[in-house]
């Protein structure tokens, strides 16, 4: 099955890469399109806002075209707005740029996910959501010191350069096996109504919950651990969340697929707010090394748990849901990172905001127990936009 997913895999590596590598090349970017670092930064957030619209907007009406067209079309338009965001003469071009970008990653995201359900039989589908997963969790880590290797020896254009070579190999690898690829089952759905069923409200909750708290926090993890003493560690730091993130990403897939997402939705949140608590109450260097490590593997695990148990019983809706869900994650980022803004104006010391990210993981947990404890898993969720059908009549799907 790995074979089958590898361009799948490359697809999203280029995508993690890309949602994160202006982090290590905002100076550089910021001198020579001679504006300020805050004005560049607004291009994470024309990217992140332009993924949440154009994947639940769009991923669905592409994805009923066929599995193929859909990676093509999301990896074109991907690699169109990065190849701009090299070539920007200004400020101006280098936004929208960043919206393009934004706008094919959120449609490549969610059929990159259903195409990957698709491709493997319900026994291991856990294992082909966890892939894509695991291509987003290992460009994200690649994300920074590429681009500040690349930027230092050859200026951040090459390192966007290098971003759109490797989407361009993903566009080669797809296009090449689009022939093979599966029809994504079903007609092109409204994605909206979905949100009706308390199943896909409960994992886009959940979602939103953990990118506020997990990927919120992780843009303050160098000044938080410089107030608790450890700034020496911060690249030690940075590169245990990754392993971690890496690690737990590429491992969760058997045990969803063994066990269900049921006990991981209760264990992976508990997870989580034990390696906060753990860096809210000590400043011990290994304990943190630890702490951050745990929280990269149940942070990016709980990506692919959550969208296995939102899209239990609806083969047919896989894309819209992670659609839906993704935004969410991107959207919580956005609001983590605005929100730990927030607090550090008003006076909060940057140690201090691993306690506060309790909050929104203890939410998104509870929300997240509620989906473990929701429909019938043998059953498929009730139609957001057909009528239902008596039980009888209902085929029978795979176990969470």
């Amino acid at each position: 099955m790995i074979g089958r997913l590898w361009p799948l895999v490359a697809a999203t590596v280029a995508l993690g890469i890309d949602a994160y590598v202006l982090a290590g090349i905002l100076p550089q970017i910021a001198g020579s399109l001679t504006t300020t670092a805050a004005m560049i930064g607004l291009g994470v957030t024309a990217f992140t806002a332009a993924y949440a619209v154009s994947g639940p907007v769009l991923a669905s009406r592409l994805g009923a075209r066929g599995a193929g067209i859909a990676l093509l079309v999301a990896l074109g338009v991907f690699n169109l707005g990065n190849l701009i965001t090299a070539l920007a003469p200004g400020i101006g071009v280098f936004l929208t740029a960043r919206a393009v970008a934004g706008t094919g990653a959120g449609i490549l995201t969610a059929v990159a996910t259903g195409t990957a359900a698709a491709l493997a039989p319900p026994a291991q589908r856990g294992r082909a959501m966890a892939m894509v997963t695991f291509g987003l969790s290992l460009g994200t880590v690649a994300g920074v010191p590429l681009g500040m290797l690349i930027g230092r020896t050859a200026g951040w254009r090459w390192t966007m350069g290098a971003v759109v070579v490797i989407g361009a190999v993903a566009m080669v690898a797809v296009a090449v096996r689009a022939r093979t690829l599966p029809s994504l089952a079903g007609p092109a759905r409204p994605t909206f109504p979905l949100m009706r069923l308390p199943r896909v409200r409960a994992g886009v909750g959940a979602a939103f919950g953990l990118g506020t708290a997990s990927l919120g926090l992780y843009t303050y993890l160098l000044p938080m651990a410089a107030d608790a003493g450890l700034d020496r560690w911060g690249f030690a730091l940075v590169w245990a969340w990754g392993v971690g993130g890496v690690t737990g990403a590429a491992l969760i897939g058997r045990p969803l697929d063994r066990f269900g997402p049921r006990r991981l939705l209760i264990a992976l949140p508990v997870t989580l707010a034990a390696g906060f608590a753990v860096m809210w109450a000590t400043s011990a260097p290994g304990w943190w090394l630890a702490a951050t490590t745990v929280w990269g593997a149940a942070g990016w695990a709980a990506v692919p748990t959550l969208q296995r148990a939102a899209t239990a019983g609806r083969p047919d809706d896989i894309v819209p849901i992670v659609a839906l869900q993704m935004a969410a994650v991107y959207l919580g980022s956005a609001v983590g990172s605005a929100l730990g803004g927030a607090l550090l104006t008003a006076g909060t010391n940057p140690a201090e905001m691993a306690g506060w990210a309790l909050i929104p993981i203890v939410l998104a947990g509870a929300v997240a127990v509620g989906l473990a404890r929701s429909a019938d898993p043998d059953r498929p969720a009730a139609s957001a936009t057909a009528p239902r059908r008596s039980a009888d009549a209902q085929p029978r799907q795979e176990c969470q």
